[in-house]
């Protein structure tokens, strides 16, 4: 094994010797930046043949150095609030020579993980929640008389959750030993929204501030016994000039102490910052610290938005490797098809939770700007907000991550399907994901949908589709959610016209009278492949397309099902409550006994991994409905 002291005098090698933080604390603060500079290099290279959260971890390499460097982890908890900045974390932390593996299937996941490491403190991956969980680790640990310490890192971004609110309110409240670090760069993913972020954003960096007093004291001491009396004053009133010049004032009415800000590159001060917070401060204090996203990367510094999270690209260059062969993504269809539903529709209105680029809203933003709402990281607002629109007479749409709805669950309940109100909640990413795994994957959404009243669900078979349920959404009266997934769509032609699709009406794609397969959303071109090929081994399969997972077409499912005699439901969602689910009740509530099999993804969370490995692990790929259905008809 490698050692530090034989490592100091040849460039490049630190990181080698670094297989935890105990390992770090040996370095000298010149070493230490010399290892900071090998984690960008291996952070940019790993990311450039992976994908990944580049620019968050870039933007927080020193600032995880210091962290680990002054605090005694594992034992004091770290928290990374989204956890999509833990890169570094994950290097120095004993996962070096497996970090080539980050985000390939069975490989690190990009996140924290439990399962991983003993530094991975909570899985984190949606945002705002580092308060809450830290808050109440510190609780425990002060019912134990447990000395150690708990640190949650959370991005100004995050800050415009509400949760992040909630957690420091009562951690005033509570007093306990808590060091939440505001790790301030004026970005979630896009550039931050809100009357916070502008607030957060009239600061000064530590250096600034004690240049300042510094040159005020030398001035006032020049004048003798009259400034020495003045500068008395000034001190006495420091915590107000601080609160003046910076966001302090905020922190401190929720009885945080608050530090900063300092700057977040600069090792020497964060160190210094950092030890004076571990070893003086009671209670919870805020350290508020300057960082740059993708520093160390020109590309990512200049453009951090679009490296927030990237595909594979050319580390030289910057430059996104391309599939030039790939059909157009359903995201792009959906924010092509808003801008020209707007044009025909003063009532249109979008919204978006952070997310204008990911969701395609960038054009819409840009054509339509006073119709556009960005709310920040505020996914049940949004939902709320949304009602209000449409309460006046408007149709806004609500663009949002599939797993980022889960938090507005009671908001879609309440606020907008009680009342029935026409808002269009536009789930992207639904299904699995890929690489960002378990805490992305959009696989409950059918399951937790289903049951709401006054609600449809749709979920189109390609993009074709998917542009007429939005123009359906638009002038239907009550609620709608689309369901689409992430990637490109199947290549289809774009119809020129809009056409509306009747609520609750599924169509018959392919006539058999072995089996029924009822596919939902992009798992129909898959089954309908599957039909083909099993019709070369004398097995007649029908393919119905839903369309509708709310209302579901009665009629026509249970006619086809009492014609072939046996139902394959194919979703891209949990078997749990899902389409499947809705399918047995239809037929069992209609006395039709026909034996129904689900296929679907078990009662476990999936892992990450490509799209295409995860539907063939869970049989939901044409490979798969070929094999089930041949294990049940022979």
């Amino acid at each position: 094994m490698l050692t530090v002291d034989s490592l100091t005098d040849r460039p490049g090698t630190l990181l080698e010797a670094i297989d935890s933080p105990s390992d770090l604390r040996r370095l000298d603060l010149e070493q230490m930046e010399q290892l900071a500079r090998e984690l960008r290099e291996t952070i940019i290279a790993t990311v450039a043949e992976t994908g990944g959260h580049l620019a968050p971890s870039l933007g927080v390499v020193e600032l995880t150095l210091a962290l680990h460097y002054v605090f005694d982890t594992p034992r004091d908890r770290l928290i990374w609030d989204v956890g999509h900045q833990a890169y570094a974390h994950k290097l120095i932390t004993g996962r070096r020579d497996r970090f080539q593996t980050l985000r390939r299937y069975k490989g690190l996941s990009g996140f924290p993980k439990r399962s991983e490491s003993d530094y991975d403190t909570v899985e984190t991956g949606h945002s705002s929640t580092s308060v809450s969980h830290g808050l109440g680790m510190a609780a425990a640990k002060a019912i134990r008389g447990d000395q150690a310490k708990v640190i949650a890192v959370i991005g100004d971004g995050s800050m415009t959750a509400g949760m992040a609110f909630e957690g420091l309110n009562h951690a005033g409240d509570l007093g306990r030993d808590l060091v939440v670090v505001l790790n301030d760069n004026e970005m979630s993913i896009s550039r931050n929204v809100g009357a916070l972020s502008s607030f957060l954003s009239r600061k000064m960096t530590g250096r600034m501030v004690r240049r300042l007093r510094d040159h005020i004291e030398e001035r006032l001491l020049a004048l003798s016994s009259v400034g020495e009396n003045i500068l008395t004053m000034l001190r006495k009133s420091e915590e107000s000039i601080k609160g003046f010049f910076t966001p302090g004032m905020l922190f401190e009415a929720l009885k945080f102490k608050y530090v900063g800000p300092i700057p977040g590159h600069e090792l020497g001060d964060l160190v210094a910052t950092l030890e004076n917070v571990r070893d003086h401060n009671h209670g919870p204090v805020l350290v508020h610290v300057i960082t740059t996203k993708g520093k160390g990367y020109l590309p990512a510094e200049t453009h951090p938005g679009d490296y927030h999270g990237i595909g594979p690209f050319d580390a030289a260059t910057g430059q996104p490797r391309k599939n030039p062969g790939a059909a157009i993504s359903y995201t792009k269809v959906f924010g092509d098809t808003l801008c020209r539903l707007a044009r025909q529709d003063q009532r249109l209105v979008a919204i978006t939770a952070a997310m204008p680029g990911g969701t395609g809203m960038l054009p819409f933003a840009a054509e339509f700007p006073d119709r556009f709402f960005d709310v920040g990281i505020a996914e049940q607002h949004a939902v709320s907000f949304a009602a209000g629109l449409a309460l006046e007479g408007l149709r806004p749409m609500f663009a949002v991550y599939s797993s980022f709805m889960q938090r507005a669950l009671d908001q879609l309940i309440h606020d907008v399907c009680l009342p029935n109100l026409p808002v269009t909640i536009a789930l992207d990413r639904s299904g699995v994901v890929g690489a960002d795994g378990p805490t992305h994957h959009g696989v409950f959404d059918l399951s937790f949908l289903r049951f709401i009243p006054n609600l449809t669900v749709m979920s189109p078979k390609d993009e074709n589709e998917l542009q007429q349920m939005l123009f359906t959404a638009l002038h239907h009266p009550g609620p709608v959610v689309i369901r689409y997934p992430r990637g490109s769509g199947e290549g289809v032609a774009l119809e020129a016209s809009f056409r509306r699709l009747e609520i609750g009406k599924g169509e018959v794609l392919r006539q058999g009278s072995d089996v029924l397969l009822l596919p939902v959303g992009n798992r129909v071109y898959p089954a309908l492949a599957a039909a083909e090929r099993l019709a070369e081994s004398g097995i007649d399969a029908a393919v119905v397309n839903p369309r509708f997972v709310r209302p579901l077409d009665g009629e026509l499912i249970a006619t086809w099902a009492e014609k072939t005699g046996r139902v394959i439901t194919i979703e891209d969602n949990s078997i749990l409550g899902g389409f499947g689910s809705g399918v047995l009740q239809l037929l069992h509530e209609r006395g039709l006994q026909v034996p129904v099999t689900i296929l679907g993804y078990p009662d476990r969370f999936v892992e990450h991994g490509p799209q295409a490995t995860l539907w063939a692990d869970a049989g939901i790929d044409a490979d798969g409905i070929v094999r089930t259905i041949q294990a049940l008809l022979h």
